[in-house]
């Protein structure tokens, strides 16, 4: 898997750490919904309220994941997609805990904990982000994450390079 010192290294860093507390606390949250309270509930409702847990479960688990591939590497694009993805699962969050609130969701406090949660690791995000080296870069035929002056179409240099595959 990874080297020992890609392990250690992510330990270390306040941004996983934080996300490893979501991560915990998210399952605390999913596992809280008991089939008592789906029971209590309509068909529907109870359909929403576990869906509700099952995608926070989902969305904490993303988070510690994509931060530990996007430190795996060094161009900009891949980092950035990583990070895209952290941002969406962080946001969803959020709005899966309102939506638990909204089934009658009993634990109020615990949702409050993991939006507190959420906000601050927004912050170790953005500080983060803003480390990425956008120069060590593979131009993104897609078109999100080039650096500014590059587009999606711009001439890449290395195309020039002859390639023989008998060499290899």
């Amino acid at each position: 898997m990874f080297e020992d010192s890609h392990y250690d290294r992510l330990k270390n860093m306040p941004l996983f750490k934080k996300a490893q507390e979501i991560m915990e606390i998210s399952l605390k949250i999913s596992e809280s919904v008991s089939m008592h309270d789906i029971e209590n509930l309509d068909e529907a409702e109870g359909n929403l309220l576990e869906g509700y847990a099952q995608y926070i479960r989902e969305n904490a688990t993303i988070i510690p994941a994509k931060i530990s591939g996007a430190e795996a590497v060094e161009i900009y694009d891949l980092k950035m997609e990583n990070a895209a993805i952290i941002r969406k699962a962080a946001r969803e969050l959020s709005t899966y805990c309102s939506g638990l609130a909204m089934c009658g969701y009993k634990n109020a406090d615990y949702l409050q904990l993991l939006r507190n949660e959420v906000e601050e690791f927004r912050v170790l995000f953005a500080e983060w982000v803003k480390t990425f080296d956008q120069w060590d870069y593979i131009i993104d035929r897609w078109g999100l994450f080039n650096p500014p002056g590059i587009d999606y179409d711009t001439h890449d240099p290395d195309d020039d390079i002859p390639f023989d595959r008998d060499e290899l």
